[in-house]
């Protein structure tokens, strides 16, 4: 634990008192402070029956009728909930009215069919005993005159044609009718099915744990936990997750101003708020690249997940973490009281006693909850006044040469990502970078 000692000292010029510490040269941690909430770092998902999502089911959401208290530990095959079978019900007697419904659509058009198709063959047998009458009466005027022999043959073509087009129109209507018995017996297996998805849907509504562990609830698609009455569906599956107790995590949030001092792998000191007696060990696993808005408020703000290294049976998900991420550890710097620090809208400077108070512009490095670190402006064993002195305007400014410096490195920061913005701007709009050797196509 950093223990950094400030002397305190008071100083009396023209009868003018000031509370002073000296700049003295130390090690220095940084740390960023965040609230946070246990979760299990991995987790089964219980979800809703996969019968549910069945081609013909046709439910789209259902509601939970009856669940298990939440934090129950239980076994494997143990009850977790129940889904409203009033839902299945209801469509599975409507099922069930359409399937005898296709049924009777199926014998009709069987009965249609056979109908259908005995005209049909009635009559194609009348053609085929037309055209063999006409044969005859062909074959027995052949000595007759020219004109009856020809009336003859022209009555047996006619005939003959004839028979061709029942022969045509018989294979249409057979096939017509096949097709028709063919959708009808589709429909019915159609309907059918649907009843055997209902049936073993009906017998997977009560949700069971694949596993043994702990019940915590998911939220629906409002946000809100899952409690009886809650709507579930394909497209929101999860009901409740059994999380790995042994292995958690703390998802936190951290402020825009922060967030580019935390990294992957940076040591955490970790108290449970339950138990603040107890301090854990971890690490940052995970930043978020993007930010979200804070509700409420225009700041931004990152998901931070720390890894928990030591595991403790009294750790519950949803519990709250009090997280101190180590930024950073700086063993030889010269530091003071964060206190001490005033600022303008362009300077960052401080009051020192020396032979008459001076106000001195510093450049400041990292800071933590109560020292700062600082990279020029004062030296070791400098007296900083903590209290503003009256009549600030009076005093003597020093330090302009730092001030200058500054401000050509934040020019300098400036231009540096105007000319990187500039860059992205013209390879998006283009598809081509210039270079001294040509231009290099990047679409």
């Amino acid at each position: 634990m950093l223990l950094l000692v400030a002397y305190l000292n008071w100083n009396k010029s023209s009868d003018i008192e000031f509370i002073t510490c000296k700049v003295v040269k130390g090690p220095i941690e940084i740390k960023v402070h965040t609230s946070g909430q246990l979760e299990a770092e991995k987790s089964v998902n219980i979800v809703v029956p996969a019968e549910l999502s069945g081609r013909n089911v046709g439910i789209y959401e259902i509601k939970i009728s009856d669940l298990l208290e939440e934090g129950t530990v239980v076994d494997s095959g143990q009850f977790i909930a129940t889904l409203d079978h009033k839902v299945i019900e209801e469509v599975l007697t409507k099922a069930k009215e359409d399937m005898e419904l296709s049924l009777v659509a199926l014998q009709d058009a069987k009965m249609d069919s056979n109908l259908t198709l005995s005209n049909f063959r009635d009559q194609l047998i009348n053609s085929t005993s037309d055209v063999e009458e006409k044969k005859i009466i062909v074959a027995e005027s052949a000595y007759e005159s020219p004109s009856v022999i020809k009336k003859a043959e022209m009555d047996l073509e006619k005939v003959t044609r004839k028979l061709e087009q029942d022969k045509k129109g018989f294979q249409l209507k057979e096939r017509q009718a096949k097709s028709k018995v063919d959708r009808a017996a589709l429909d019915l297996e159609q309907k059918n099915q649907k009843i055997s998805e209902l049936l073993k849907l009906s017998d997977a509504l009560t949700i069971k744990a694949p596993k043994q562990g702990m019940v915590i609830y998911a939220k629906d698609r409002m946000g809100a936990k899952i409690q009886v009455g809650s709507v579930v569906s394909p497209w929101n599956p999860i009901i409740a997750t059994l999380p790995d107790m042994t292995r958690m995590i703390s998802k936190t949030y951290v402020n825009e101003i922060d967030i580019s001092k935390i990294k992957n792998g940076q040591k955490v000191k970790l108290s449970i708020d339950a138990f603040p007696q107890k301090e854990l060990k971890g690490e940052v696993m995970a930043v978020a690249n993007i930010g979200q808005p804070m509700p409420k408020s225009d700041a931004k703000v990152f998901e931070v997940k720390i890894r928990v290294f030591d595991f403790d049976p009294l750790l519950k998900p949803a519990m709250t973490t009090s997280n101190t991420i180590v930024t950073g550890y700086y063993n030889d710097k010269l530091i003071i009281p964060s206190d001490a620090i005033y600022t303008n809208d362009t300077l960052k400077f401080v009051y020192i006693k020396k032979k008459d108070v001076i106000r001195q512009i510093v450049d400041l490095g990292n800071e933590n909850e109560n020292y700062t670190i600082v990279n020029k402006g004062l030296a070791e064993g400098d007296e900083v006044i903590y209290i503003e002195p009256e009549k600030p305007d009076d005093i003597k400014t020093v330090g302009w040469e730092i001030y200058k410096e500054q401000k050509i490195r934040i020019e300098n920061e400036k231009r540096k990502l105007l000319e990187s913005a500039k860059k992205e701007a013209v390879v998006s709009n283009s598809g081509a970078v210039e270079t001294g050797k040509g231009t290099l196509l990047t679409k």
